[in-house]
């Protein structure tokens, strides 16, 4: 006679293996806390700005991406990485995020929230520029600006040795329907060792700006322009990405823009891309 397949298992009993995981999830968190408890003792975050690291941020959640598989959304899996670690740092060192809500105000909120999570403080400003001097102000906060445009050049706050610089660009994670899509800085003060320069950003201000020069950057580097009346030309925020500052400013130079300064006002981590198969680049 042929044996019967064993019975699957009952509600019941997979609602036990739920119950048994998530209390091994919460206990693993709880682990962690006593770890990042130890971690203030040992290093005395509170000293040096900033407990946020972005390169290693960026690192644990491209990780995330190469071992994740099974029926959870990636969204849902980033989101709640993304509140555990920033909540883990706010513990560290409390800190506030000083958004710039001119470039729409729930987009913003919504950036805010899924990188940083509730209980970090969100202080929302009307321009990049009131954003960047509350944070110049604080301690260790971070300020979010737009990654793509502006109306002011903002950036030219970096410039002092000290001041803080442009650390990480969000999402760490990039991909259609991102539910925080919106390209962001990330600017604060953190320790050395915790920057980041696979991309460098510059402070560059021109003369001679104009459609055709900004053609024959636009393959070298991202830019952001503002007018710059000054100069009668334009202040840039470049981002490149390893071909140096020296490539950028030959070809501004051959395209009959002149260079009237520059200054390295940050960098983050290379845009990391998942696409819709899974693949990643």
């Amino acid at each position: 006679m042929s044996q019967r397949p064993p019975a699957p298992p009952s509600l019941q009993e997979l609602r036990k293996e739920i119950d048994a995981i998530d209390e091994q999830v919460h206990r693993l968190l709880m682990q962690r806390g006593d770890i990042i408890d130890r971690l203030i003792q040992a290093k005395q975050t509170q000293e040096v700005g900033s407990a946020f690291r972005p390169a290693r941020e960026a690192s644990m959640m491209r990780r995330l991406v190469e071992r994740h598989r099974g029926i959870l959304p990636l969204d849902t899996i980033e989101s709640i990485w993304r509140v555990i670690i920033s909540t883990f740092t706010y513990v560290q060192a409390p800190f506030s995020v000083h958004a710039d809500v001119s470039v729409g105000e729930s987009a913003m909120r919504d950036s805010a929230r899924f990188h940083f999570g509730f209980t970090t403080p969100y202080v929302p400003h009307f321009s990049a520029q009131a954003a960047v001097e509350a944070l110049a102000k604080s301690k260790g906060d971070l300020a979010l600006v737009s990654a793509i445009s502006s109306r002011t050049p903002w950036w030219s706050e970096l410039e002092a040795e000290g001041a803080p610089k442009i650390i990480a660009r969000l999402p760490f994670l990039e991909r259609a329907d991102h539910p925080a899509a919106l390209p962001v800085f990330v600017i604060s003060r953190v320790a050395d060792d915790a920057m980041v320069t696979e991309v460098q950003t510059w402070s560059v201000r021109v003369s001679g700006w104009n459609a055709d020069t900004a053609r024959a950057l636009a393959p070298l580097a991202d830019i952001v322009a503002v007018p710059d009346t000054a100069f009668d030309g334009a202040a840039l925020l470049v981002s490149e990405a390893g071909i140096g500052f020296e490539t950028i400013k030959m070809a501004l130079i051959r395209a009959g823009a002149s260079v009237r300064s520059s200054a390295l006002v940050g960098g983050h981590a290379t845009r990391y891309t998942v696409p819709p198969t899974g693949t990643r680049s």
